[in-house]
């Protein structure tokens, strides 16, 4: 069953946030359509004016106030202890908003779960108040999809573990102050034993960061190297060897991707608005009234829109009702990232030769700061993040409908 309607105290709570929103939300923080997406890449730093910065620092500011940078956490740690559709109403508005996303990394859920009382102290308010920007070490050149395979070696002496290895696809890491990382602890275990998940400051002697360029110019992922770089025994969070187990942990925050599917239907309306005030040559049918019109694809790319937003609230009415999303947050995950190829594909078609155009010194053909064409490029690693496409479908297909592993 899926709840798609709030409840009277949902809907208070939705005028709060609403209210909220109408009284502190900067106005500078608004998203422009024409700006060019890959100033606004996971992970990049684009060129930012003084007066958005200022912004994005009142609008942090009044968030750690309401405790809603951290809405799921306990209040003590500067949460505000929402429940699951609370945190749902509060993503979906800053998603249809178009609010940046200003919020703490996963890895506070891990230490929240597994982290003794001086690591929440250390390294969960510096995560509420912005002052700590955290990267993954997950990834490595072998060992992706079969993560558990991660060859990066920790070597403890003394009071400390001595990391040499490398990892891959480090997100952000060239702007990143600190660093959680899975590493091999007992090299003779099982390869799901013998992983310690340890945090460090990326400022620790020995690490070195080698930044890889995408194909749509963006620059926010990097190989990091670990050059005998020395990390205290306390800083392994859970316990040692039993690494593999914490770093599958997630509070129960609010994992719906409400905002991603908000997000697409308002990517959506700016086509169809940019589309339907294009005109022919003698300045009369719009595009999307001519016979090569793609609006019936656009209305194919609408319905899936709704049907990524439905999937979302399924996700967060289980999680609302106490239960724990398995197959169906693969289902939401691979639906979502498959639909964003889709809508690209979609609007550079729409858009013909103009569709790929990205950039250069003629903003005049370049149709909304060419975020077609980057989108275009920018969602082929969608399907491969965060688990491919072919993982979440061996769950769908184990867990969801009990068929046989191949």
């Amino acid at each position: 069953m899926v709840d798609f309607a709030d409840s009277p105290e949902q809907a208070v709570f939705r005028a709060e946030v609403e209210n909220f929103f109408a009284q502190n939300f900067p106005a500078a923080l608004s998203v422009n359509d024409n700006d060019d997406p890959r100033t606004r890449e996971e992970g990049e730093d684009g060129p930012e004016p003084e007066v958005r910065k200022a912004a994005s620092k009142q609008w942090r500011a009044a968030l750690v106030d309401k405790g809603w940078i951290a809405p799921a956490w306990p209040k003590k740690y500067g949460g505000a202890e929402l429940s699951p559709m609370e945190q749902f109403i509060l993503n979906e508005t800053i998603a249809e908003r178009g609010a940046p996303r200003m919020g703490v990394p996963d890895v506070g859920s891990t230490i929240m779960v597994h982290g003794t009382e001086e690591q929440k102290a250390e390294f969960l308010p510096p995560m509420v108040r912005g002052e700590s920007r955290w990267c993954q070490g997950y990834s490595e050149p072998g060992s992706g999809s079969d993560l558990a395979s991660l060859q990066t070696r920790a070597i403890r002496d003394g009071d400390d573990f001595v990391i040499n290895g490398q990892k891959i696809w480090t997100s952000g890491a060239h702007l990143a102050n600190m660093i959680f990382a899975l590493v091999r602890t007992d090299p003779e275990a099982p390869k799901h034993r013998g992983i310690t998940y340890l945090l460090f400051p990326m400022t620790t002697p020995g690490i070195s960061v080698r930044p890889l360029v995408q194909m749509s110019d963006a620059r926010g992922f990097n190989e990091t190297f670990f050059e005998d770089v020395r990390v205290p025994v306390k800083n392994a969070v859970g316990e040692i060897n039993r690494g593999w187990y914490v770093g599958a942990t997630h509070l129960d925050f609010e994992r719906s991707s409400i905002g991603s599917a908000v997000g697409q239907m308002k990517m959506l309306d700016t086509l169809k608005d940019y589309l339907t005030k294009q005109r022919d040559a003698k300045g009369g049918q719009s595009r999307l009234g001519q016979p090569d019109s793609p609006r019936l694809e656009i209305a194919d790319r609408y319905i899936e829109a709704t049907v990524a937003k439905t999937l979302s609230q399924r996700v967060i009415s289980m999680q609302a009702r106490g239960l724990i999303p398995n197959h169906e947050a693969s289902m939401t995950k691979v639906f979502s990232t498959e639909f964003n190829q889709r809508i690209a594909r979609t609007a550079t078609k729409a858009l013909g030769l103009y569709g790929g155009v990205r950039g250069g010194d003629a903003p005049q053909y370049v149709p909304m700061g060419g975020r077609w064409g980057t989108m275009y490029l920018s969602s082929v690693s969608s399907t491969i993040a965060g688990g491919t496409s072919e993982i979440q479908r061996n769950v769908i297909a184990t867990r969801g409908l009990g068929l046989p592993r191949g």
